[in-house]
């Protein structure tokens, strides 16, 4: 996974729950391209879960998968 596709894939996934991209800097939140290192790490039978808050939204990045949940 490049690190521009999870990069839109989060602000996609952000988007679809209804957050603008100017309601939050992602930049400030996570660091993508560590995060990017990280999943690219992994081998195809770990189990890796990474979650962050963006605002009332928690953000949840496996190997295979991007999903954003609200927390309130």
């Amino acid at each position: 996974m490049s690190d521009q596709r999870l990069l839109f894939e989060i602000i996609d996934a952000l988007e679809e729950q209804g957050l603008g991209r100017d309601e939050y800097q992602l930049q400030r939140v996570i660091d993508v391209e560590a995060l990017e290192q990280l999943v690219d790490s992994t081998s195809p039978h770990t189990e890796l879960e990474i979650q962050f808050s963006v605002g009332e939204f928690c953000v949840v990045v496996t190997p295979s998968d991007v999903a954003v949940v609200k927390t309130s």
